[in-house]
């Protein structure tokens, strides 16, 4: 490392802004802090500084995420076999590296148009390159069905990244979650693709890996099943060990929580947003079962669709989520109730949990507000007595 950080200092003269490629010094400035953290310290105003930079941090979630994204890889290929009928016939190997060769141009396509679109950016504001897009550009591809063809992929990314976090100043600055203005760019703008019984199985053989299914071929998710009114087939085991058709790293719930107890241990993420979120949808879930409404357990909808996903990775953002302690237990308590709400009474729409944090992520300011506002009330009153 030494040998690296001593070649880096001899060729940084060059991007300086004097220097013959000054016009790739945001570029240059970005590998050498994700290397490297930063020796450069405030010059002005009163700074808590940490052990760790945003960078290390993004690292960490990427590093909690690859269990969900290694097994929604396995987990394509073992769709694509078993709709196939020879599953008994394929090796693990032969299931995991159709689902890496179908999940990994999603992936290139996300990171190489939104890091692009980052570098762009900002190279012509004379800024450093943000990281938030290192948790972003993987979190995209695992929310998305594997049939959302590339080239709808990245206009999805560049709309995320554009119009979801620069517009609003860049990372730190974004109201919304980019990763999920993606899926709902995705969603509301080609919404054959992003739902129906045609999207979840990889239907074309690939190098060889796989089976080329029949034209029409149809597998609905377990959520379509209940938003068809028809009768769940997957059993609570396959649902919870994330054998289903679903998103690539939405479906296996124990994957997910390998990644939940990385981000709590390592205090990145808050267990009380979390926490929060699987009670107000267990509770909500609960009244519908006990109205007749809920054509599931309630214990079902915790372990379906993108709930667990979206209660561990999206919620607890920390740029858009409740910063107060208090209002991290409202803000998650509400995602999911209101997940559960969309489910059983919008069958047009099975899922919810996409359009409920999004929604909350635009009143998380506002309780974080109506706290503070309270603390700061209830302090006033001691002080008058």
């Amino acid at each position: 490392m030494k040998a690296l950080r001593n070649y880096l200092n001899k060729i940084k003269p060059n991007f300086e802004p004097e220097g013959k490629l000054h016009a790739f010094r945001s570029l240059f400035d970005g590998f050498e802090t994700f290397l490297f953290v930063p020796n450069t310290t405030s010059k002005t105003g009163v700074n808590i500084h940490d052990a760790i930079d945003s960078k290390r941090i993004m690292s960490v979630v990427v590093i909690a995420l690859i269990p969900a994204l290694l097994f929604g890889m396995y987990n394509i290929g073992y769709q694509n076999y078993a709709a196939a009928g020879t599953l008994a016939d394929a090796s693990f190997w032969e299931l995991f590296f159709f689902g890496f060769l179908a999940v990994l141009p999603k992936i290139l396509v996300s990171y190489i148009v939104g890091l692009g679109i980052e570098f762009a950016w900002a190279q012509w504001k004379g800024e450093e390159i943000q990281e938030g897009f290192l948790v972003s550009g993987i979190l995209i591809p695992m929310i998305i069905p594997v049939n959302c063809p590339l080239w709808i992929l990245a206009i999805a990314v560049a709309f995320a990244v554009i119009i979801g976090k620069e517009i609003f100043g860049g990372t730190g600055m974004n109201i919304f979650n980019p990763a999920l203005v993606c899926r709902a760019f995705l969603f509301f703008a080609y919404p054959t693709k992003m739902s129906g019984d045609q999207v979840w199985v990889a239907q074309d053989s690939i190098f060889g890996l796989g089976n080329t299914l029949p034209d029409g071929f149809t597998q609905a998710t377990p959520l379509g099943q209940i938003g068809q009114g028809t009768d769940v087939t997957a059993s609570l085991c396959d649902m919870i060990t994330g054998f289903i058709p679903g998103s690539i790293g939405e479906t296996s719930v124990i994957a997910i929580a390998i990644g939940a107890l990385i981000l709590l241990t390592t205090g990145i993420a808050s267990w009380k947003t979390m926490l929060s979120v699987f009670v107000g949808g267990a509770l909500t879930a609960c009244l519908f079962e006990q109205s007749g409404q809920s054509l599931i357990p309630w214990y079902e909808h915790l372990v379906l669709g993108g709930f667990a996903f979206g209660a561990v990775f999206m919620a607890t953002d920390p740029v858009t989520s409740c910063r107060t302690e208090t209002g991290k237990w409202i803000y998650g308590f509400i995602i999911g109730a209101m997940a559960i709400v969309i489910r059983v009474m919008n069958p047009g729409y099975p899922e919810g949990m996409m359009l409920a944090i999004l929604l909350m992520n635009m009143f998380a300011p506002t309780i974080d507000h109506f706290v503070v506002e309270r603390n700061i009330a209830k302090r006033q009153k001691r002080q008058r007595i």
